[in-house]
């Protein structure tokens, strides 16, 4: 394997694209991603918070202390790993994640692999989505991504300039993509607007560290206005406009815990930003 390290955007031509290694190399290890070339582009992407923008090379631990960003997005990174992942996943990184539906990770012929079913519809599905999950029954797993699509941030990659909601997309039979990202293209800096008030809140199987059975993440914008989005209830990070909107909700058999479950997470949120 050849392993490369530009120094600037016009010397990318190709490969894999690795900054703390901590999705990729798990993925080359498991056999899920195959890579002639490893990119490593540390000094490539920008790193730090200047004012309101972060560079997507910035690391969840640097970002969980930094005071000058919400709430939201500080306790959805110190929430989103151990101490030693935090150290080293990046922002980027952790935008991009796989999901963790042990069927995918496991190299079942499912939907995302280019199979023709979802073997969780019919398996065990205790994690799995509560919304959008016919084609899909996969749940996102990246706190930080709900936290910054509640608080409105935008993305700039090497190509575009784009809401981070507008990163994700479902999935379907035209395209099993869970990303809007082209080859090639690379996240480089998220800018966030100001708000009043954030908060994220998360169900977990284990006290710490571990992936979002739910999360809820509120923001009060400028003027009053609410942005809510979850985490681990469908195959991208989850926008509502209200705690009614569960009601909506589409559970699989073993999955309906998560609906009552999200429900109290959101009034709670809300009620922090009273």
């Amino acid at each position: 394997m050849e392993i490369l390290r530009p120094s600037s955007l016009e010397e990318l031509d190709g490969g894999v694209l690795v900054h703390g290694g901590t999705e990729v190399v798990p993925l080359l290890r498991e056999g899920l991603l195959q890579a002639e070339r490893l990119v490593d582009i540390r000094d490539v992407v920008p790193r730090g918070v200047h004012d309101s923008v972060i560079g997507a090379g910035t690391t969840l631990a640097e970002l969980e202390v930094e005071p000058a960003i919400p709430e939201a997005l500080r306790e959805a990174c110190r929430l989103a790993a151990s101490p030693q992942l935090r150290n080293a996943s990046s922002l980027g990184g952790n935008l991009l994640q796989a999901t963790r539906c042990w069927y995918w990770r496991l190299g079942y012929p499912c939907r995302l692999h280019g199979g023709d079913s979802c073997h969780a519809r019919d398996g065990e599905h205790r994690e799995h989505a509560i919304f959008a999950n016919g084609f899909c029954a996969s749940a996102h797993p990246s706190d930080v991504a709900a936290a910054l699509v509640a608080l409105g941030a935008r993305l700039r990659t090497n190509r575009r300039e784009l809401a981070v909601e507008e990163l994700y997309r479902l999935p379907d039979d035209g395209d099993r993509n869970t990303t809007t990202l082209a080859e090639g293209e690379l996240l480089l800096e998220v800018e966030l607007p100001p708000v009043e008030a954030s908060t994220y809140l998360k169900a977990m199987d284990r006290k710490r560290w571990s992936f979002p059975q739910v999360g809820v993440a509120a923001a009060r914008h400028v003027g009053g206005s609410m942005r809510l989005a979850l985490a681990g209830v469908a195959p991208i990070p989850w926008r509502i406009e209200n705690v009614d909107e569960l009601d909506g909700a589409t559970p699989l058999p073993r999955t309906e815990w998560k609906v009552p479950l999200a429900r109290t997470l959101v009034r709670r949120a809300l009620a922090a930003l009273d």
